[in-house]
């Protein structure tokens, strides 16, 4: 089996509602080879993976997938569930798969299966394709032993905390969105301006300053003690003469640790002499960051960990360090493995518990109560392997959140309130929590920021506490909003323009609106940054902003097919229209399939969402059955046609829409909603629609006004919105941007395929029809191209359409020829046009000139006062600027010259006669 394909889809996609990775499998002979038809293959994998025994795959029922092995199942189906068990092995509970044949291609499979982190669902699809090889045809090099230990340490260095995982278990329960910053711990929780940030038990709420104080402990003492809390006698030193000193000043028995240290390293207990005290500095300054020591007095008791969360207690822990008990027959070294074969331990922060780890320091604990690990300890002898309690080195908690004295309890919040952090980790040691310290001559020993929330949580004995609800209400208080509006658009043709107008109305509501199209990312109308991004990773780019509190996405068929939609859903999805545009491209062969691409936005709607649909084009209008939320249709069809009595039938059942009314006025968008109707503009008074002769900009209007409605906004800012968008090069660059060059009347606009050409051509039409000249009749001249990796079909039926509406077809290409050769689109669309021609269209002239700009002096070199020029461009900014350099040229020449013909730019003056 060979991976051809590796997709990481990170958001809604064509195969899934959530995030999911697709694999492209070539099962080569396997696929003549079943799984029931090789020898032992189910036993060894269940052996190796245990956990398959629990998947019901489409049986629905405990051991289906086992049923389906028994049955005869292939092994690209195997694989999807061996990279799912795989995952489940290190805590991440995915059971989402599926696996289809590609179609026409024999033995070739889709495996699509869902992941936690996408580091570790990558890594568990090659492992499990490797796994499935080597049970069919052994591998010597393969040890599976090894390469499941090393993909759980994978796991446990990409995974998050258990710390980090408890708060956004808590968030998702919320619905709060979540967004990885980084590979390690840093989080944003919440979209726009309601994000907030948390990296491990930090948050955006924490004091730097209040991080410092707890980094200091020296200076924590000291201002514990100035609040009259109990802490232990200390002094900081910076030598080991130093430290002996200061024992002998503070009282032996003591405890030497670095000033700045972090998860016990470095810490020396219950140090009785000046030697040990010796030995300890050099480990403890080790540790220290700022090569500074704190001796202190060793206080006697238990390890009890108070969390504080917001100024309140929330968790009490007793930690107890690595230990073993003995039986009277062990050794220690036997007892250790017998401790870390409990299920429950693991590498790191894998589980709950984990793993002791004998290494030189647990040996010298052990020479301090007289054993090797070759002693046998008698039965129910504690035998320690560290001096202190943290989980990170295998020890234990024990719950006792109820146990605590209410005194110990206010000592504990007032030491988190003198720090100044919002989590903070109080260490305690005394005698017992039950009793208050202050009697009993317990004290504070330290003040964590960023406390571990592994032993509350997930305690070896005793209730978890859930924590994490305190340390999200502290973040988003109840009844406070984590997400930002989301409105996505998607079609063939048009999303820019109606994304722009969408966003337009919403500014001039005084939201900070995030925009992503093919012109580039737009913060507060703010370019950011100029590319085509109309892919997921620009969308998570706006939801990162803090300043955005309202989105607007386009959404193209290239970034759902690569990566999926890049966010969880939308609360508005806008679909134009699907024109046959990009087939043939990553296996979508048919409008069909391009529709089921584009109704991803559809099925992102959630159930208080709503769809923005084109009533008018039937593969639109199928998506209604895709939506969980309510539809809002649009149409441009007059009363009276079916379309509109779908729409009145809608209606009545309480239904939006928006549809246009024709009078002898002109054209009213009117609002439906329920029985209900309000006027809403004319359409020949928007700007965008040139009086109404830009169909195409009508359409969008309405899917606009539509989208806007169903999102919240009134009626009059929607209207304002309309009457002051236009398409000018500012607002909307490169979209029927209309300049006057001199008297030529020059349309700047995207058009790129058929479709879009046949609608611009109904344009240049209802705008030829209006002008005149006293000369002649107006020529239309069209310079146009599209991109290379359309079918060849596509290529001809553009220049086909163009030679029904220009006089003269100039024929250009793209910088970038998308893997064709130079002339080669160019030569297809000249097919197009003169095919056209022949058929009567009226193109009376075809040229080409590949490079753009040069086009573009071709094309207003032939033109004259009154005639209309449409660019179809590729590089608008640079054409707008050669159209401004042509117009200053001509102004200046007339200047120089004013007998020469103004709207001749060819015209030479004659040399002068020879004296």
């Amino acid at each position: 089996m060979t991976i051809l394909e590796t997709r990481v889809y990170r958001g809604a996609n064509i195969w899934s509602y959530e995030q999911a990775i697709h694999l492209v499998v070539d099962l080569g002979r396997l696929e003549e080879h079943p799984t029931n038809t090789l020898p032992g293959f189910t036993e060894h994998l269940l052996e190796m993976l245990p956990g398959l025994q629990n998947h019901s795959c489409s049986r629905g029922r405990r051991g289906g997938f086992v049923e389906r092995l028994n049955e005869g199942t292939w092994l690209g189906h195997v694989a999807e569930h061996c990279a799912l068990a795989l995952q489940q092995v290190v805590g991440h509970d995915i059971r989402r798969g599926k696996t289809r044949m590609v179609k026409g291609r024999k033995g070739v499979y889709n495996i699509i299966y869902g992941y936690a982190d996408e580091q570790v669902g990558l890594a568990a699809g090659r492992l499990a394709v490797r796994l499935v090889n080597h049970l069919v045809q052994a591998d010597p090099e393969f040890d599976w032993d090894a390469e499941l230990e090393s993909f759980i340490l994978r796991a446990e260095r990409t995974a998050f905390g258990p710390s980090t995982q408890a708060i956004l278990d808590e968030a998702v329960s919320r619905d709060i969105p979540w967004i990885r910053l980084n590979q390690y711990s840093l989080v944003q929780l919440g979209q726009g301006v309601h994000a907030k940030r948390i990296r491990a038990t930090m948050t955006s709420a924490t004091s730097a300053i209040a991080v410092d104080v707890a980094s200091d402990k020296d200076l924590t003492t000291r201002l514990l003690g100035a609040a009259g809390l109990p802490v232990p006698k200390q002094e900081s030193v910076r030598s080991v003469e130093g430290a002996v000193a200061a024992a002998k000043r503070v009282g032996f028995p003591v405890v030497v640790k670095p000033l700045d240290g972090n998860h016990g390293r470095g810490v020396c207990l219950d140090l009785r002499d000046e030697e040990a005290v010796r030995e300890a500095y050099d480990i403890a300054k080790e540790q220290s960051r700022r090569g500074t020591v704190i001796v202190e007095s060793f206080v006697t008791g238990k390890d009890y960990r108070c969390l504080i969360v917001d100024g309140r207690m929330v968790a009490i822990a007793e930690r107890v360090p690595a230990h073993v008990v003995g039986d009277g027959t062990s050794t220690v070294e036997q007892l250790v493995e017998l401790t870390n074969a409990d299920p429950r331990r693991g590498v790191g922060h894998e589980k709950v518990l984990t793993r002791i780890k004998v290494d030189a320091a647990a040996k010298e604990v052990l020479a301090g109560q007289g054993h090797t690990l070759e002693s046998v300890p008698e039965n129910g002898e504690m035998v320690k392997l560290a001096l202190t309690g943290n989980m990170s080195t295998g020890g234990i908690s024990i719950d006792r959140t109820f146990d605590a004295h209410p005194e110990n309890v206010d000592i504990a919040e007032e030491a988190a309130r003198m720090v100044g952090l919002d989590i903070a980790g109080i260490d305690f040691i005394c005698p017992d929590i039950t009793e208050p310290v202050r009697e009993t001559g317990g004290a504070i020993c330290e003040v964590n920021a960023a406390p571990g929330f592994r032993m509350h949580t997930h305690p070896t004995i005793g209730e978890p506490q859930f924590i994490a609800k305190p340390v999200v209400d502290m973040l988003f208080p109840p009844g406070a909003p984590a997400r930002i509006p989301i409105v996505a658009v998607t079609g063939t043709n048009g999303k820019t323009t109606t994304s722009r107008m969408i966003a337009h109305i919403f500014k001039g509501m005084g939201r900070k609106v995030g925009m992503t199209s093919t012109d580039g990312v737009v913060i507060d109308e703010r370019l950011l940054i100029r590319a085509d991004a109309s892919g997921p990773r620009s969308a998570k780019m706006v939801l990162q902003n803090p300043r955005v509190d309202f989105a607007v996405f386009e959404v193209a068929r290239g970034g759902i097919l690569r990566e999926g939609l890049g966010y969880e859903r939308n609360d508005v999805a806008v679909v134009l229209n699907v024109q046959p545009d990009h087939l043939g491209l990553r296996g979508i062969d048919t409008v069909e399939q391009l529709a089921d691409v584009k109704a991803v936005l559809v099925e992102a709607v959630p159930r208080d969402g709503h769809a923005v649909l084109n009533a008018d084009d039937p593969l639109v209008r199928e998506m209604r059955r895709r939506c969980s939320g309510q539809v809002v249709w649009f149409s441009m069809e007059e009363p009276g046609s079916e379309v509109r009595e779908m729409i009145e039938g809608h209606c009545r059942r309480g239904g939006k829409a928006l549809v246009l009314n024709p009078s002898d006025r002109g054209e009213m968008i009117v609002v439906k909603h329920g029985r209900r109707e309000m006027q809403l503009a004319w359409t020949h008074l928007l700007p965008a629609t040139f009086s109404g002769r830009a169909r195409m900009n009508v359409q969008n209007a309405l899917a606009a006004a539509a989208a806007a409605f169903a999102a919240g906004a009134p009626l009059h800012d929607i209207r304002q919105g309309l009457r002051t968008f236009s398409t000018n090069y500012y607002l909307a660059p490169g979209r029927l941007n209309e300049v006057d060059v001199n008297g030529v009347n020059v349309i700047v606009d995207y058009c790129h395929n058929a479709p879009g050409m046949r609608m611009l051509g109904d344009f240049v039409d209802r705008v030829g029809e209006s002008l005149s000249h006293d000369l002649a009749r107006p020529s239309r001249i069209g310079v146009i191209a599209t991109a290379g990796d359309r079918r060849d079909e596509d290529m001809r039926e553009l220049g086909e359409i163009a030679s029904r509406h220009f006089d003269v077809v100039i024929v250009r290409e793209d910088q970038n020829l998308r893997g064709r050769k130079a002339g080669e689109v160019a030569g297809l669309v000249v097919e197009g046009v003169k095919a056209g021609m022949a058929d009567g269209g009226r193109c009376k002239q075809v040229e080409e000139v590949l490079d753009e700009i040069k086009a573009v002096r071709h094309a207003m070199a032939r033109a004259n006062v009154g005639d209309l020029v449409v660019f179809c461009v590729d590089k608008h900014p640079a054409v707008m600027t050669e159209l401004e350099n042509w117009s200053q040229q001509a102004y200046a020449g007339a200047a120089a010259n004013p007998s020469a013909p103004a709207a001749d730019p060819d015209y030479v003056p004659a040399e002068p006669a020879s004296t």
